[in-house]
């Protein structure tokens, strides 16, 4: 039965008071995340950590939908406080030498950047690949490899662009000469399908406040399982180890899951409200979400494009995503970005160029608002 797309607004109380379209930014969470974080803080309010067990319980129930998400299983998911831990994760306990190298897009987000850059006094070696046309070529990353690259590092989605990088010919590229695939996925999990099945990246990293629809302070961190024991775990704690309820027996013995990369107490409430985003999103279909993100992102360009707007984005099948970047013809786009606010729109900003990010929620009516306010506004 095709979903009602109309109904599912009524889950999303800003659409009430905002067009809202930057979901590549910070995205409002739906009234059962909220549910599910205030329903969590009366627990603690009345009872303190007496139903902790419970959490735990509803925890792992989150890990499996995010397992599922994934199309893994749930002994391969760690969650972590946003995506910079995951990236950390990787980069501080990959077994660097010295000489090595990473290569990875010049136009990364910065969290995607500097831990790699941190690793030069390990004589760890960094290389930006410069993009064309907002592009990351597959052929410019294949010249950039040699015998000492041990690891490409990658989003899923570029976050200014919104170009979707072909990562099932990247995958098989790198593992042909040994590398390893780190995978950025903020911009486009919880809007595109991605199984780790079909594409065996390595590793991966998504915060949850993006197309997750989650509040900021937590994400998923994903790690192929043959890869356990290979990444050491610079960051470890009492809940790292196999009995972590004992706390007067010490007895070093791992995980030998990714739940050893959870070193600590795990913030329940934002993650129960993971769990209940998630389970919208799972429950709607992920390959849905994406077909109505498209149809949506689709109409957009066409209407910009119809009035002379020029799409940045490719629109190419393999490479378009959630996010439409649009150049700016007269006013710069942090002013046409402000003046938007000021009509209700919330759409954004990056490389001087505007960002328009909405999700399944959003309705045609109010890219056309969009549309007619550009218009009005950029004569």
């Amino acid at each position: 039965m095709p979903t009602d797309w109309s109904q599912l607004r009524q889950e999303f109380p800003v659409a009430q008071h905002w067009a809202f379209l930057d979901h590549a930014a910070v995205s409002p969470i739906s009234r059962a995340a909220h549910a599910a974080l205030c329903s969590w803080a009366d627990d603690v309010l009345q009872h303190g950590e007496v139903h902790e067990p419970q959490w735990e319980q509803d925890l792992e129930a989150v890990r499996a939908l995010a397992a599922q998400l994934l199309d893994t299983s749930p002994e391969c998911v760690a969650f972590i406080k946003n995506t910079s831990e995951g990236i950390a994760f990787v980069a501080e306990g990959y077994p660097w030498k010295p000489g090595d190298n990473v290569v990875l897009p010049a136009d990364e987000y910065p969290s995607n950047v500097y831990p790699w850059q941190n690793l030069a006094d390990r004589g760890v070696e960094v290389r930006l690949v410069p993009s064309r046309d907002g592009r990351v070529i597959l052929d410019d990353l294949r010249q950039a490899l040699d015998s000492r690259t041990r690891l490409v590092a990658i989003s899923f989605v570029e976050f200014a662009t919104g170009f979707r990088v072909p990562l099932a010919d990247l995958v098989t590229l790198c593992h042909a000469r040994g590398i390893h695939v780190f995978v950025d996925a903020i911009q486009g999990l919880g809007a595109i399908p991605l199984s780790v099945r079909e594409i065996p990246i390595d590793f991966l990293a998504a915060g949850s406040h993006k197309w997750l629809l989650a509040p900021v302070g937590a994400g998923i961190f994903y790690i192929r399982p043959e890869w356990f024991e290979f990444l050491h775990p610079v960051s470890v704690g009492w809940k790292s180890v196999e009995r972590h309820w004992d706390f007067t027996r010490l007895e070093f013995c791992l995980k030998k899951s990714a739940l050893r990369w959870e070193n600590g107490t795990l913030s329940a409430g934002i993650l129960l409200a993971l769990g209940a985003a998630l389970r919208l999103l799972v429950g709607l279909g992920i390959g849905q979400v994406w077909q109505r993100i498209e149809a949506l992102t689709d109409r957009l360009c066409q209407k910009l494009s119809e009035r002379g707007w020029r799409i940045f984005s490719s629109r190419a099948a393999s490479e378009k995503s959630g996010i439409v970047s649009v150049c700016p013809r007269r006013q710069p786009a942090r002013l046409l970005v402000r003046q938007a606010r000021q009509q209700g729109i919330v759409i954004n900003h990056r490389a001087d160029r505007l960002r328009i990010s909405p999700h399944c929620y959003n309705n045609e009516e109010e890219l056309d608002r969009l549309v007619e306010f550009l218009q009005e506004t950029d004569r």
